[in-house]
């Protein structure tokens, strides 16, 4: 008799639930990366799209509740554009809460037909008589152009001295000095900070252009001082020479 060979039948793979277990791996890292991405926020983002919303609805204000969160629009406008209405207020506020934090009361903020005015007095920038910025002064002058570098406004840096006359082997009058102040600190500007030498301009008055009349020692001293004048584009425009491609 011919003997037939059984065939052997599969056998169900022991390490099947293997598939099924790396599956449930697989996902449930998934679920957890995604758990993760929802928990992270841009806080750059997330300022820009509040900015925003209150620019296209500013008379939908949200309910206050118990904890809130300052946000400050971003003072950066489009590439070409001119700064949006009211940026310079807004430059003026960061600029006075900075000078808050430093309490630095020897600086004055103040709007006029030019556009800002950041004031420093002598005693918080140059030694009398000199042009050279101390590292105190280096230090308050950075402060204050940390807001600048983020605006496209053109910033003029005048000098100013009161009406006592100079002359020293280095500075034969008034107008050297006060012109090599203005000139130094727009030089600390554009290699110290960032600011691009296209938008700075340096000029002296040396004593005649006076905030009060050099009538005392106190008015004298308020009188010598280098003011930082953010522009608005009116008077750009109305002041400053454009150059023209030839």
């Amino acid at each position: 008799m011919r003997r037939h060979r059984r065939r052997a039948e599969p056998q169900a793979h022991s390490e099947r639930w293997l598939i099924s277990y790396a599956d449930f791996i697989t996902l449930l890292f998934a679920f957890f990366v995604t758990m993760y991405a929802i928990s992270t926020v841009d806080q750059k983002k997330l300022q820009q799209a509040v900015a925003a919303f209150q620019t296209a609805f500013p008379d939908s204000s949200p309910a206050k509740e118990s904890t809130e969160v300052e946000v400050i629009p971003t003072l950066k406008p489009a590439d070409g554009a001119h700064p949006i209405d009211g940026a310079l207020d807004l430059l003026k506020a960061r600029l006075a809460a900075r000078l808050r934090q430093l309490d630095e009361h020897r600086v004055e903020l103040n709007m006029d037909q030019r556009g800002l005015v950041v004031s420093v007095r002598e005693a918080a920038s140059f030694p009398v008589g000199r042009a050279e910025l101390d590292p105190e002064a280096q230090h308050l002058f950075r402060e204050i152009a940390l807001d600048l570098v983020a605006i496209p406004n053109h910033v003029r840096v005048e000098g100013h001295t009161d009406d006592v006359p100079i002359h020293t082997a280095r500075y034969a009058s008034n107008w050297e000095l006060s012109t090599a102040r203005a000139t130094n600190v727009v030089a600390f500007f554009t290699e110290s900070v960032g600011i691009t030498p296209d938008r700075l301009s340096a000029a002296g008055y040396a004593e005649f252009h006076p905030r009060v009349p050099n009538d005392s020692a106190e008015h004298r001293a308020e009188n010598r001082r280098v003011d930082i004048v953010i522009l608005n584009p009116q008077t750009l425009n109305r002041e400053e020479p454009v150059a023209r491609a030839r």
